[in-house]
């Protein structure tokens, strides 16, 4: 009885985690979609998928690593530049997220 108690409570803790994990590339998703899909068209980049990928998961860690990240999203959508300068510390790790999933060697998006 206390193990499938303690097994159930684990499932539960388990489940809950990935949906977090999850919540932070939709939301990157989410401030794609409101604040740079209209600016990002402009440049040729049509979704969200295409942008996020332009690089595979390694080269996004790279670009983490060396807090370029803002950098090559401006360079990537120079007419979303002054959005990506002003984001939140929380938007460019959302973001950051999301190209991440969905990089070149990631994630295919079920919908742009």
């Amino acid at each position: 009885m206390k193990t499938t108690r303690i097994l159930l409570a684990l499932i539960l803790g388990l489940s809950l985690f990935t949906t977090t994990a999850n919540a932070n590339a939709r939301q990157g998703q989410k401030f794609y979609m409101k604040k740079l899909s209209g600016k990002c068209r402009k440049d040729g980049i049509d979704n969200g998928g295409i942008f996020a990928k332009l690089h595979t998961r390694h080269q996004w860690d790279k670009l983490k690593e060396k807090g370029k990240l803002q950098e090559e999203w401006s360079s990537i959508c120079p007419h979303g530049a002054k959005k990506i300068a002003k984001m939140k510390r929380k938007d460019v790790k959302n973001l950051f997220d999301f190209v991440w999933k969905f990089a070149k060697d990631g994630e295919e998006p079920s919908c742009n």
